[in-house]
Order: C-alpha cells, then structure tokens, then sequence
C-alpha cells in the first residue's frame, strides 16, 4: 500500500509527511535523514540572530553543509527575513525543493521564493490566515492546531482547524501540524481531508536531531499532560511574540514559578536572564525551555528519524486499513 496524495504528488516525495523546521532542533543532518527515508527534511531557521541560541548565516551554512545533497526544504519565521533579508538570498542560494514560512505576512517573499521554483509552504493557525496565504501563492498550507510543540495560537485544534482550512482552500493541498506523533495521526489527517502531516516533537526524539541528550530524555519520559502553553520563555530570552502567540513547552521549574507570573518576570529579568541561559547552556531542562507537542504520549523512545518515519507510514496503512474493513455495503 501506498499513501499517495496531492502532497506527494506536488513535492515528488513517496510518504505524505514532513519535517518541522523546529528552529535550533531540524537541522541539516535530520533534514537529509527524513528526506532519504521518503518525506521532505526542512530545515529551521528560527529567527535568525542567535537570540534563541541558534540561527543566523553561519549556523545556516553549517546546517546546509550537512545536509550534503539531500533535497530538502528551509523554513524560517517570516519576521526574522524582514530584519535579515540577506538569510533568505542565503537559503535560495541553496535552492531548496521547498520554504517554509510561518507567523508573519508571505506576500512580501512569495514573489522571490516562487521565482526559484521552490515550493511555498505557509504555516497558519486560523481559516482566515490559509486565505491570506493563498492569495499570497502558497503551494500547500499547513494548519496547525493548539496542540502542536513551540509556538502557535490558542484558538483552534487540529481536529477542528483542518477540515476547514480544506474546504477554505480548495483544491490547494493542506498539511495537518499539532500533536501528530505516530501513524494513527497521519491516518486521522488524510480522513480530514489532509494531504499529509507535519511533524516536530517526535522527530526531535531521533539520533539525528539537533538538542540536548537531556531534552530528548525528557521528551521520552514525559507525557501531553504535563505541557503548558506559556510566554515565560519568550520573555526570559527577550523574545517580541506578539500577545496571541504562547509557546506550548514541558513544565518545569522555571514555568511553575513564573508561568501567570509574567509580569513579575519582567521585572525581574536583569537577575533571571543570566540564569536562564547558564542553564540552557548547560542542558539544565529544569529550567531552560523543551518546547514539546501533546503527542509525547506517543514517543517511547530515541530512534534513528528512518525508523521513526517508517513506522508512521506502516501504521497510518494498519489504521486506514482497519476502518476501511468497517465499511459495509447497506442491506
């Protein structure tokens, strides 16, 4: 069996599912090891300027180097380009199969992404963003639900969200993002109408993955439960979210002290930040950020990201097939 759908079809890939480009965490090797396992490796971006302890043009460029020539997409936080233009002349330089772009207006670099014959992917929260990104030229929409890792919008789940950002944007392929950890979820997506899944959390529990051995412990022990959407690590690292957007992360020590607290942070952030970041540093994930989806349910241990995508595709085949056995003819 195989799950072919206008996103593979459009993206010239064997399995409906892509890589986050979680910023720090998708980097060249585990875009390259998605990439040669059938789905498309993104690389992330993230903001550009090292703020967050990653990004900028010389990370980038060791990133690419290693992803060798693997075909592979860049993906970065729309604002960052705005302030950094010369990153995104850096990535189409490489000219990638696909960018990624998210929380932030696509129209001012649809034209030039476009023109290299790259795909566009815009990430979206709401129905109203995927029009918008359409009329921009997005060649496929990804609709991420309250339920994904890092950073997104409150208001709307996957489950709800992606049937309508289908029917919104017709014909134009959709991807499901937000709490998709195995193959019952990429099965669940292509029953929205989805063309396939973008995942994150559980490509950071590969051998692969950029991070912290602690994070990746971390993401294998704890559960959905125990996540939080929160601005604590926004401001701490001096991040401007605008107020919609809140990170969903794994509690800690630091979130249970200052998470409804923020403004107490603030004030207190010439004493806190240098502490902060000794502990990111250090790996210290009592205290700095893993950033984390309510799909840790599904994550039991740390595996080369082929095996990982392998069993996605083996299972979402196991799951359509057994519901396909439930259809009947009417008597």
């Amino acid at each position: 069996m195989v799950l072919k759908t206008p996103l593979t079809e459009l993206l010239g890939i064997t399995h409906p599912v892509l890589l986050a480009p979680m910023g720090g965490v998708a980097g060249g090797r585990l875009a390259a090891a998605v990439t040669a396992a059938g789905g498309l490796g993104i690389i992330g971006g993230g903001y550009g300027d090292q703020r967050a302890g990653y990004g900028g043009e010389a990370w980038m460029e060791n990133e690419f180097r290693a992803a060798g020539n693997a075909r592979i997409g860049v993906g970065y936080i729309t604002w960052s380009l705005a302030k950094f233009p010369h990153l995104l002349d850096q990535a189409l330089a490489r000219n990638p199969a696909a960018f990624f772009l998210s929380f932030g207006d696509e129209s001012q670099f649809a034209p030039r992404i476009k023109a290299t014959g790259a795909k566009l992917i815009c990430q979206v929260q709401d129905v109203a963003g995927a029009r918008r990104a359409v009329d921009a030229g997005a060649d496929i929409i990804v609709a991420q639900g309250s339920e994904a890792g890092g950073h997104g919008k409150t208001t709307r789940s996957t489950f709800a969200l992606v049937p309508a950002v289908v029917d919104a944007v017709d014909p134009i392929p959709v991807v499901a993002a937000g709490g998709v950890g195995d193959g019952r979820g990429l099965a669940a997506a292509l029953a929205l109408g989805a063309s396939g899944v973008l995942i994150g959390t559980r490509f950071w529990a590969s051998e692969e993955a950029l991070g912290a051995a602690q994070a990746k412990q971390l993401l294998v022990s704890a559960r959905g439960d125990d996540t939080v959407r929160t601005r604590v690590f926004d401001i701490i690292r001096e991040l401007d979210w605008p107020m919609e957007y809140s990170g969903r992360a794994i509690s800690n020590d630091f979130t249970n002290r200052w998470h409804g607290r923020e403004s107490a942070l603030e004030q207190a952030l010439t004493g806190e930040r240098d502490r902060y970041w000794k502990a990111a540093k250090a790996g210290d994930v009592s205290t700095a950020v893993v950033f984390a989806g309510e799909g840790l349910d599904m994550i039991q241990d740390i595996k080369p990201a082929q095996e990982i995508l392998r069993a996605i595709v083996d299972d979402a085949e196991a799951a359509l097939k057994r519901t396909g056995n439930m259809v009947r003819d009417r008597q």
